[in-house]
């Protein structure tokens, strides 16, 4: 009752709103219709994909209406010690939970540069499902066919907002990889953020902080508990205690730089998305 129910919302959809992502089969649906297309419409195949550690697979979904494919992530482990390429992290976790965290807190910053990410049992276990970006290729790819954006100021403007919010996360597996870019849009996109979320207060990487979109420091000094509480129970008390010790010091990062430089050199102002 409650899936049919739910195509029925989607196939009604008639309200005209902002394309939020490229695929124009589905351009015509609202956010909170796609998370509901995530949910319910069956999986009608999939495969697993060839690149990550996390034995990712690509899906598609369709409820007889609409088709469009999703990224489902199951990984979910915890390690007290890890060995990486940047040494040794203590209380290592990697779960497809923070994939939803990572969404949700973007939409509390409304940013509007991850895709919607939901919780579902996929083929037998517990998964974030992921709307699948078309139109997009890995950054890595577009640097080896050296495409250039047409307007390299707008895109180090978005790369700032990638480098605060990976600051903000303690995001521990960004990489070419794992952003992706509209290039006709010239639009970047963060994925995957399975190692994300540390309990740790400090600051991976200060020098990633150059300058900040006005609206997202706004954002970040009126983050708080109640304002976090939709992040649960994808992380822990002591994670968002830790997101929110990081969020003071990158606040007070750039409080001090704008009093050093001047507000004008630090911040800027970016279109919604």
């Amino acid at each position: 009752m409650r899936a049919t129910f739910a195509r029925l919302c989607i196939a009604l959809a008639l309200v005209s709103t902002p394309q939020l992502f490229s695929a124009t089969a589905t351009s015509h649906l609202t956010r909170a219709e796609m998370e509901v297309f995530l949910r319910t419409a069956p999986i009608v195949k999939h495969k697993e994909l060839g690149t990550g550690v996390t034995h990712s697979i690509r899906a598609t979904l369709s409820d007889g209406k609409i088709q469009h494919d999703a990224h489902i992530q199951q990984i979910d482990e915890s390690k007290t010690t890890f060995q990486t390429d940047r040494g040794t992290e203590l209380n290592f976790r990697d779960s497809w939970k923070f994939n939803i965290a990572a969404y949700r807190l973007d939409q509390i910053l409304e940013l509007n540069m991850t895709p919607m990410s939901v919780e579902r049992s996929a083929l037998g276990k517990s998964s974030a499902v992921t709307w699948w970006l078309d139109d997009t290729m890995m950054e890595l790819d577009r640097k080896k066919k050296h495409l250039e954006p047409p307007d390299q100021d707008a895109w180090n403007r978005q790369m700032y907002v990638v480098r605060v919010f990976d600051q903000l996360i303690f995001n521990t597996d960004r990489n070419l990889q794992n952003l992706m870019v509209d290039t006709k849009e010239w639009q970047i996109w963060m994925i995957d953020h399975t190692r994300a979320f540390r309990m740790r207060t400090d600051l991976q990487e200060v020098k990633n902080l150059a300058r900040c979109d006005r609206k997202l420091l706004a954002g970040l000094r009126k983050l708080d508990l109640a304002a976090l509480r939709g992040l649960k129970p994808y992380v822990t008390d002591q994670e968002i205690k830790g997101l929110l010790a990081r969020r003071d010091k990158i606040v007070k990062f750039f409080d001090n730089a704008i009093g050093a430089k001047g507000e004008a050199a630090v911040l800027y102002d970016t279109p919604q998305r």
